[in-house]
């Protein structure tokens, strides 16, 4: 019996001992990812170049295929296995020239507001658009009120991002549908044109666009739609207050044309044990005309990016082939990570891992995984080595939009999730520019993604 218990002792030190020298290797490995990223990084440098000598980057634009060609050349320098561009038709939707819209409270009294059109809208009519103003805060307000009290106007909608919600994506998310769906609401009661509150939890004038959509309505009943900032969302409703028989006024140039072709743009180390199973870590390269997309998603790209460099500076020699891969069209119409799920099926690659950087480029809070319990009893036992880091968000919940389609049984996804109180100051808006980013933060969060990425090739088989 004795003898039994002390192999039993001996084995749990074994064991123990094996464990602490296990984590000791990670814990130099990782201290070696954020040294490069901190003391010798690349992203804040492509950041710079994709943000101000190319720009804004909407699908179909000439800053996306310059940014195409940019991202192209600079995987190529590092000496990558691979590099390639991977074609999709994307479409495209031009803004034309700057909006223009006032709030006329009698004849000749107006008082100018802050609009932009919502990625995908149709123009007003040739001289711009004036209505009366119907506010609401809700489709069901719409239902209540229905034609007799809408046919003929503008409906404004005016529902705010849930202040009190400390995960700011959850407020996104509770009001973004108005945004969305709100012209093919309206126009089936008859409304000429949508105003929609940006989606930002800051008083501002920065009007925020984003994409939205006509549902199956015919083209006939498309009416226009823009976003207005909330600053004039208050100054609005506050107004109607007083004098509910207000004209609301806007033009708008807005343009939708056919599908072109665009790319995805990616980059692999080929693994050395299981070349046929693929990692993936991505953003995706296309933004919003009104800044030059920095944080959204330029951020999440050159975080991508600078993955492959890290782990190619280290000689590190991955087990699974790593890709990066930047994705086109996330904004409106998310063909690009279509694309590649297809493409990846087609060929029958076998893909266990993607990360994905939408979040902005502020500080790394940790990661958010769609995984299965055992494999996350798995990542649980690594949140001591992001400790020293403080990441120590590790949560079950969403990953990414653009490798959403590649979910199916036996991949994990992840997010990385920096600390988002500030992204929706910027999301989608003008003030979405290269002088928003903090370089240490953005490193930050290239060596988070890194350690992951090293952690997950380690570890999975």
């Amino acid at each position: 019996m004795k003898k039994t218990i002390l192999i039993i002792i001996t084995l749990c030190f074994i064991v123990t001992g094996y464990s602490q020298k296990i984590n000791k290797e990670d814990s130099i490995a990782i201290k070696s990812i954020y040294n490069i990223a901190l003391q010798d990084g690349a992203s804040y440098d492509w950041l710079d170049y994709l943000s101000n000598s190319i720009g804004s980057r909407l699908s179909g634009s000439l800053g996306a295929e310059l940014a195409v060609t940019y991202t192209e050349d600079q995987l190529d320098e590092l000496g990558l296995d691979k590099v390639w561009l991977q074609s999709v038709m994307v479409p495209k939707w031009t803004r034309g020239v700057a909006e223009f819209s006032y709030i006329e409270t009698s004849p000749g009294v107006t008082s100018t507001t802050n609009v932009c059109a919502l990625g995908g809208s149709v123009a007003t009519p040739y001289g711009g658009l004036k209505a009366e103003v119907v506010e609401v805060t809700s489709f069901e307000e719409l239902e209540v009120l229905g034609r007799e009290k809408i046919e003929g106007k503008i409906v404004f909608y005016n529902r705010p991002m849930q202040s009190d919600l400390i995960q700011t994506f959850k407020a996104y998310g509770g009001s973004v549908d108005q945004r969305y769906s709100g012209a093919e609401k309206a126009a089936k009661y008859g409304a000429v044109g949508v105003v929609v509150r940006s989606m930002n939890l800051r008083m501002d004038d920065f009007p925020h666009t984003g994409v939205m959509s006509y549902g199956d309505i015919p083209a006939n009943l498309h009416i226009p739609a823009c976003a207005i900032s909330t600053n004039g969302a208050n100054y609005l409703s506050a107004t109607l207050k007083l004098q509910p028989d207000l004209l609301f006024y806007f033009n708008q140039n807005c343009r939708t044309h056919s599908d072109v072709q665009s790319y995805n743009v990616i980059g692999e180390i080929i693994g050395s044990e299981y070349p046929n199973k693929y990692i993936v870590v991505g953003g995706h390269l296309d933004s919003w005309d009104l800044g030059d997309g920095s944080h959204d998603d330029g951020a999440g790209c050159v975080q991508s990016m600078e993955v492959l460099r890290i782990l190619k500076k280290m000689n590190y020699k991955p087990k699974h082939t790593i890709r990066v891969v930047l994705f086109m069209n996330e904004e409106n119409g998310l063909r690009g990570g279509k694309k590649y799920a297809s493409e990846a099926e087609r060929k029958n690659e076998d893909h266990i891992f993607a990360l994905e950087s939408d979040s902005g480029g502020f500080t790394p809070r940790g990661f958010s995984f769609d995984i299965d319990d055992k494999n996350f009893e798995l990542v649980k036992s690594w949140k001591p080595l992001f400790e020293p880091y403080l990441l120590n968000y590790f949560e079950k919940g969403g990953s990414g939009a653009d490798i959403g389609p590649l979910k199916k049984e036996g991949i994990i996804l992840a997010g990385l999730r920096p600390d988002s109180q500030r992204y929706f100051d910027y999301h989608h808006a003008a003030n979405d520019t290269f002088d928003a980013i903090n370089k240490r933060e953005l490193e930050l969060g290239a060596a988070a993604m890194t350690s992951l990425v090293y952690l997950f090739d380690k570890y999975l088989r």
